[in-house]
Formats: structure tokens, C-alpha cells, sequence
């Protein structure tokens, strides 16, 4: 079985159309993760969709949410992708992390939640300090729902300090991030064959 990867932009900008500085980092670690023979599926521009606030599995009527949860789980590896804002992750990844709060009381009859055996990685980008702080906060919420996070699972970029160029208007990749992605895709990929061949044991 090919080993999957969904990518989720969490953007603040809902237009897909609109260029996205998280597209571009997220399009460094697509090609990285190629290298290593992992499908990687088109990327989710969650701005767009209606997400309701909630930390359930379904809040509603019109509710995007369930059709995305299931497509998450649909795969083996998470690219949560997102920019900096006010030195933290931005608001649309946090609605993100809020509804997968669901999955504490989703476990299944080995005491797995739904995201057991899947890993995650983040892609962060922004033009202030944050990129340590807003990764922390993405895998220690990640963890605690049940994912699981290899070594090296941050690639990211900052800007000059109140500056005005983005990730997307860089005239070539820095070499460190496309190296760090090609250890983040590399490190990736091996954590979800061994989980996908040697699942978690039963809990409890």
C-alpha cells in the first residue's frame, strides 16, 4: 500500500486563487516527499471551506468539517501548514487543532484514537519570530489527539523582522529549507511505513 499524504493550508486567505506564501513551503515538501515515493494529495485550502467553531466531530447543518476529518484519515501523513501571526500560529490552524479535540473521545475498542498511527509534520511560514513557538504549539496539540511526530518535523521560514518580502516572492528556495524539508519528508515517510506494518498496541 502507497503511503499518503494530505496537505492542509491553513491560510487566512480564503480565495484559493489568491497566492499563499503556505502553498510555496508546502510545495517544497510536496517535491521532497516525491523523492520518497509518497502520494501527495492536492492541497486543502481549509479558509475556504466552512469550518464550524466546536469541538465536536459534526456541529451542524452546513458544517465542512466531517467530509474533511474524513479525508484527513483517509491518509498516513498530515502537512499542517500555516503562517505566523502576532508570533503564533494563525487562527485558522487553531480551528483545525479545536474540532480534532473530538478524537479524545473517538477511540476505538483498543483504546486508539482515529489519528493513532498517523504522523504529522508542519510547514510554517511568516515574516516575525514565532516558527519554534508556533510548531510547538501545533505538535503538542497534534500529539495529545493522537498523532504521532517524527524527528525533524518542522520546515519553515521566516522574513526579516517587520519586513515586506513573503516566502512566495523569494527569487530561489534558501538551501536550508530545502534541506530540512528532504529530512522532514525523509523521516515522515519512514514513521508511517513502520506504523502503517507495526500499529500502536492496545491501550489501557
Amino acid at each position: 500500500m502507497p503511503i499518503k499524504a494530505l496537505p492542509l493550508n491553513c491560510t487566512l486567505k480564503a480565495d484559493a486563487g489568491e497566492p499563499s506564501s503556505t502553498d510555496a513551503m508546502i510545495a517544497v515538501l510536496r517535491e521532497a516527499f516525491g523523492q520518497h515515493e509518497v502520494e501527495v494529495s492536492e492541497t486543502v485550502r481549509v479558509a475556504a471551506l466552512d469550518i464550524k467553531p466546536g469541538v465536536t466531530s459534526d456541529e451542524g447543518d452546513g458544517d465542512a468539517w466531517p467530509a474533511l476529518r474524513s479525508q484527513i484519515l483517509e491518509h498516513d501523513i498530515l502537512i499542517f501548514g500555516g503562517p505566523i501571526w502576532m508570533g503564533q500560529i494563525g487562527s485558522v490552524a487553531k480551528r483545525v487543532l479545536e474540532r480534532m479535540d473530538a478524537f479524545l473521545s473517538e477511540t476505538d475498542d483498543k483504546g486508539h484514537m482515529p489519528s493513532y498511527g498517523k504522523v504529522a509534520v508542519t510547514a510554517i511560514v511568516g515574516n516575525e519570530d514565532g516558527a519554534h513557538f508556533s510548531s510547538a504549539q501545533l505538535f503538542q496539540a497534534l500529539n495529545d489527539v493522537g498523532w504521532t511526530i517524527p524527528a525533524v518535523a518542522a520546515c519553515y521560514w521566516v522574513g526579516e523582522a517587520m519586513g515586506s518580502t513573503d516566502f512566495k516572492d523569494l527569487k530561489e528556495i534558501p538551501e536550508a529549507v530545502t534541506k530540512t524539508a528532504g529530512m522532514v519528508a525523509a523521516n515522515a515517510a519512514h514513521l508511517a511505513g513502520l506504523l502503517k506494518g507495526s500499529p500502536y498496541p492496545p491501550q489501557g
